[in-house]
C-alpha cells in the first residue's frame, strides 16, 4: 500500500506535468434558472463587443483559452486554465475560479460579490457536460430551440478570430457541436420545438386568441426579429411593420420574409410617432440599455392616439428594450424573456421523453469525450518508456552484434526481430497499466508510473522497492532484464 505522502506526492507530480501539458476546464456563468433579467442584462455582451470581451478574458492571469457565450438566456465564460495555483494550500482551479468571478465584476462595473448568489461553476468532467446539454439545447428556456446552437458556433468562431481558442477547446467545441447533431438526429426534440421568438408569438396568440387582421411592428433586424416575424404570418397577422436602426438591413429581412401581405419599412427615428399603429409590438434589438426605445410615457401617447385600444409588447431583448414602467399603463401590457417561461414550461411536459433521451446520448458523449481526455493524459508517458525501451534494445543489440562478429543479412533480421518482439512483450504489461491509470482517472497512480518508467534506472530500482505500487502493473525491480 502506498503511504498517504507517497500518494499525496503523487498528485503533485501530477498536477505540475497537468500545468504544463494539459490544462483543466472551468464554466462560471448565469442563466435563465439561477439569475432574473436584470441582473442577466447587466452582464450581457453585444455581438459587437463580442470580440473585446473575448481577448480581455483570455488574457487573464491563468487563463489559456477562452470563449464567452451570452444570448438573451445565458452568460458563460468557458477557460482553459492553469491548474497550479499560487494560493498555499488552495486548491489547483480555484484561485483562477476566483479571478473569472472579479474579471465579471470589473469588466461589467458589477458591485463585488453582488453576483455571487447567481453564479454556477462548473470543472473539467462537469464543464464538459454543461457544453454538450447547452449546445443540444437541453439547458435552453425552451428545451429542443434550435439557435443556441448557432449562438454557440457564434462565439467559437469569435474566439477563434482573435487567437482565444486553440488545442484544447477548439476540440472540445467541435465535439459539442457534433453531439448537438447527434441529439437532433437521434431523437424527436427539435421536432416540434420552438425558439423564443415562437413562444413569444404564442403568448401573443394567448392574449388576442387570435392574429388574424393583427398589425405588428418588428424592432430590429437580426435573426430572432425574422423568426418573429414569420411566425406571426403563419398565425395571421395582417401587417407587417419594420424598423431597424439600419434601413438596408430592414429592407434585407422584409425581402427575405417574402410574404404576400403588406410589409412597411419604417424609419427607425420615427417609433414614436408610428408605434401607436400596431398591435404587438415585438422588440430585439438589445441596445436599449439605460435608454429605453419604449417608455411609459410614450405608452400613454401610444394609447390615446389608438382611442385606448391595448397595446402588447414583447421584449425579447437583453438588455431590455421597453421600460418595465410602461407595464404600470393601462391598456399596456409588456413580456419580457423572462415571462415567457410559463409558455415554455407548457411546451416542456410533451418533450419530456425525448429530453431524456437526449439526456442519456449527452451523458455518454461526455464519458467517451473524458475518456479520450484521460488517454492523452498518458500519451506523454507511453511515448517516453517506448523510446527508453528501444534506446536499450539498440544499445544491447549493438553490443551483442560486436561480440557475435560478422553474421549474414538473414542471421542479423531473425536478431533484430528478436529484439523487438522481446521489448514489445515486457512493454506490454506496464502499457497496459499505465492506459488502464489513465481511463480510470486515477492520477496518483499515472504519477506513480510516469515517475517510475522515465526516471534514471538506478533510481528507478530504489521507487520499486519502497513504492508499494499495486500488483499487477508490470513492474520489474531487476534492472538487468
Amino acid at each position: 500500500m502506498r503511504s498517504a505522502l507517497e500518494n499525496e506526492s503523487a498528485v503533485e507530480q501530477v498536477q505540475e506535468s497537468r500545468s504544463s501539458a494539459s490544462p483543466s476546464l472551468i464554466l462560471l456563468g448565469v442563466n435563465h434558472m439561477t439569475a432574473p433579467l436584470e441582473v442577466r442584462e447587466r452582464l450581457a455582451v453585444s455581438g459587437a463587443r463580442l470580440a473585446e470581451a473575448t481577448r480581455a478574458l483570455v488574457h487573464q492571469p491563468g487563463v489559456r483559452e477562452a470563449m464567452i457565450v451570452s444570448t438573451c438566456n445565458r452568460v458563460e465564460l468557458l477557460a482553459s486554465v492553469d491548474t497550479q495555483s499560487s494560493i498555499p494550500g488552495a486548491p489547483y482551479l480555484t484561485e483562477v475560479g476566483q479571478r473569472l468571478q472579479r474579471f465579471l465584476q470589473e469588466y461589467f462595473a458589477v458591485a463585488s460579490g453582488s453576483l455571487k448568489p447567481y453564479l454556477y461553476e462548473f470543472r473539467e468532467r462537469e464543464a464538459i457536460r454543461h457544453l454538450f446539454r447547452v449546445a443540444s439545447s437541453l439547458d435552453s428556456l425552451v428545451v429542443g430551440e434550435a439557435q443556441i446552437l448557432g449562438q454557440v458556433k457564434e462565439s467559437w468562431t469569435v474566439a477563434r478570430e482573435v487567437g482565444a481558442i486553440a488545442e484544447t477547446l477548439d476540440p472540445l467545441l467541435q465535439r459539442a457541436f457534433s453531439v448537438a447533431k447527434k441529439v437532433r438526429t437521434e431523437t424527436q426534440i427539435g421536432s416540434s420545438s420552438v425558439s423564443v421568438a415562437s413562444v413569444a408569438v404564442d403568448l401573443a396568440r394567448k392574449i388576442f386568441g387570435t392574429l388574424h387582421g393583427k398589425q405588428v411592428l418588428i424592432v430590429g433586424a437580426g435573426k430572432m426579429a425574422e423568426l418573429s416575424a414569420r411566425h406571426l404570418i403563419q398565425h395571421g397577422a395582417s401587417t407587417v411593420l419594420i424598423a431597424n436602426r439600419t434601413e438596408a438591413r430592414a429592407r434585407q429581412l422584409a425581402a427575405n420574409l417574402d410574404t404576400k401581405i403588406p410589409t412597411q419599412i419604417l424609419p427607425f427615428e420615427s417609433l414614436a410617432d408610428e408605434a401607436h399603429r400596431a398591435d404587438i409590438v415585438i422588440t430585439s434589438t438589445g441596445a436599449g440599455g439605460s435608454h429605453k426605445l419604449f417608455t411609459a410615457a410614450q405608452g400613454r401617447q401610444f394609447l390615446e392616439r389608438r382611442r385606448h385600444r391595448p397595446m402588447f409588447f414583447i421584449d425579447i431583448a437583453v438588455p431590455r428594450d421597453v421600460d418595465p414602467a410602461l407595464n404600470k399603463v393601462d391598456g399596456c401590457f409588456v413580456y419580457d424573456i423572462d415571462d415567457l417561461q410559463q409558455v415554455a414550461s407548457s411546451n416542456l411536459a410533451s418533450r419530456s421523453k425525448e429530453a431524456a433521451v437526449a439526456e442519456a446520448i449527452v451523458s455518454r458523449e461526455v464519458e467517451r469525450y473524458h475518456a479520450r481526455l484521460n488517454a492523452l493524459d498518458a500519451v506523454p508517458t507511453l511515448r517516453a518508456l517506448q523510446e527508453q525501451a528501444e534506446d536499450v534494445r539498440q544499445a544491447e543489440l549493438a553490443r551483442s552484434v560486436a561480440k557475435l562478429g560478422s553474421l549474414s543479412p538473414a542471421q542479423q533480421d531473425a536478431i533484430e526481430a528478436m529484439t523487438r518482439s522481446l521489448t514489445a512483450k515486457l512493454l506490454h504489461a506496464p502499457m497496459t497499466a499505465i492506459r488502464s491509470a489513465a481511463s480510470e482517472g486515477d492520477a496518483a497512480l499515472l504519477g506513480q508510473l510516469r515517475s517510475l518508467y522515465t526516471e534514471a534506472p538506478g533510481r528507478r530500482r530504489d521507487r520499486v522497492q519502497r513504492s508499494g505500487i499495486r500488483e499487477g502493473t508490470g513492474l520489474v525491480g531487476d534492472e538487468s532484464t
